[in-house]
């Protein structure tokens, strides 16, 4: 099962399920961001639903009125069980200020999808009802996903994650090739085969993305010895965006969901001796599929070998405490805890005078910033050399004359902050990491 992006696939209409657990403002950002997630796929949003249930377990999801509600908006295309039985339900209309809310007087919806999780059954026995596609929340993401994925290793993590999501989803394909003889009058159905297809490609995928994470790990390792920051948030919170202005890099940065799945490394700029390295990770979302989390847990590895966490958030989006716990819950799942970490309340431009006073007072330990102003990102930069100098040793060094290429290694890798010419031989004194220092006096010996 995959999104295919046809012309006629093209109205989405969007249903939320509010439970005892789930309502009132976290179900309507819920709403909203399902909304941007569609959006991001190219549909357009023409329309909302929501109704209250116990849960989101019910054979049919939804009550049978307010089916048939959903199927005379979807063009009356599928067919309705128990219609004789229906009752006239209570209409709770979510509406937001970027969605439409005049509940398609004019234009049928081509695809419905639910802020929810649905079991294969559930999804089936909606679109037999409503006789469009219907797509889940998980769904939704996981197309996304496929869409943005760029490197070897980020095709491999959500491939694994999407065929996870489509094999209990498989159908027989048709009655006449339902059967298929194999052996001696062995049988196996065409969804037995498909299954089984899709079983063998899972582990192909799987050792191939664990050789893949292994190379991965050597290079972090080598990386290892330089002080690494990481960027880590929810998605579009500007953490690519920041990226390019703290590394002068060309980092893809798109204002819309996930428009990064691939970890990015580059080092700080202007350079530092030695060098500091910052990596962009995977952004966030609430509800991220637990198979998206587990593939994507060697790219977050990145965040957990840094040295320095910069919890990166929109501080213009009135839900960013929200997301901000999602950041700290899917971290806290892959082993993220004890390292330093600053919250960078990013897009400040987009706020008053006021709401970024109240921020400062709310957040006291936070920085503010905006990735488009050079003195805020010239701030934190300054602010990255500094916790990185505090992790560094100072040692004098002596260099004999005759220590070929010994100062210029030193000036290379490591920062300078005294040197004295004496009659033979060089006093330097040096701040580097213990790996650094360690295999310099080791090559002292040897000269």
């Amino acid at each position: 099962m995959q999104l295919t992006a046809k012309a006629s696939l093209t109205n989405a209409l969007l249903i939320s399920i509010c439970t005892p657990d789930f309502k009132g403002d976290e179900a309507t950002e819920s709403l909203a961001e399902l909304a941007r997630l569609v959006t991001t796929l190219g549909f357009k949003v023409v329309g909302t639903q929501s109704q209250k249930q116990s849960s989101t377990k019910k054979v049919n999801v939804l009550g049978l009125g307010k089916l048939a509600e959903i199927a005379h908006l979807t063009g009356n295309q599928g067919v309705v069980e128990g219609e004789e039985d229906f009752f006239e339900e209570i209409i709770d209309e979510v509406d937001f200020s970027d969605i439409p809310s005049d509940n398609l007087p004019f234009a049928c919806a081509d695809v419905v999808v639910f802020d929810c999780d649905l079991s294969p059954s559930q999804l089936r026995n909606v679109e037999n009802q409503l006789g469009v596609e219907v797509f889940d929340r998980t769904g939704i993401i996981i197309e996304i996903f496929s869409r943005h994925a760029r490197t070897k290793t980020a095709k491999l993590q959500v491939e694994i994650a999407r065929l996870n999501y489509v094999a209990p989803r498989l159908r027989e394909t048709s009655c006449g090739d339902k059967e298929r003889q194999m052996g001696k009058g062995a049988g196996e159905t065409t969804l037995e085969l498909n299954r089984r297809a899709v079983r063998d490609q899972l582990a192909e995928l799987k050792r191939e993305l664990a050789s893949v994470q292994h190379e991965m790990k050597g290079r972090r390792t080598q990386r290892s010895e330089l002080f690494c920051v990481a960027l880590v948030g929810y998605t579009n919170a500007g953490k690519s965006s920041m990226m390019r202005a703290i590394t002068g890099s060309d980092v893809e940065g798109e204002n819309k969901l996930f428009a990064t799945l691939d970890t990015t490394v580059r080092a700080l700029f202007p350079i530092t001796q030695p060098r500091i390295l910052v990596s962009d990770t995977v952004g966030f979302i609430k509800k991220l599929p637990h198979d998206l989390v587990a593939s994507f847990h060697s790219t977050l590895a990145e965040a957990q070998d840094a040295s320095l966490l910069l919890y990166v958030v929109d501080a213009s989006d009135p839900s960013f405490r929200a997301q901000l716990d999602v950041v700290h819950e899917v971290l806290n799942e892959v082993g993220v805890e004890d390292s330093k970490k600053l919250l960078v309340l990013n897009k400040s431009d987009q706020l008053s005078i006021e709401q970024q006073q109240a921020l400062m007072e709310e957040f006291p330990d936070a920085m503010i910033t905006s990735a488009r102003n050079p003195s805020d990102v010239s701030r934190l930069h300054k602010y990255i050399v500094q916790v990185a100098q505090e992790e560094m040793i100072e040692e004098e060094i002596i260099v004999p004359y005759t220590a070929k290429g010994i100062i210029g290694e030193i000036r290379s890798s490591m920062s300078v902050t005294k040197e004295e010419y004496e009659y033979s031989h060089i006093k330097v004194t040096v701040r580097s990491n213990a790996i650094d220092l360690a295999r310099l006096k080791k090559r002292m010996l040897i000269v």
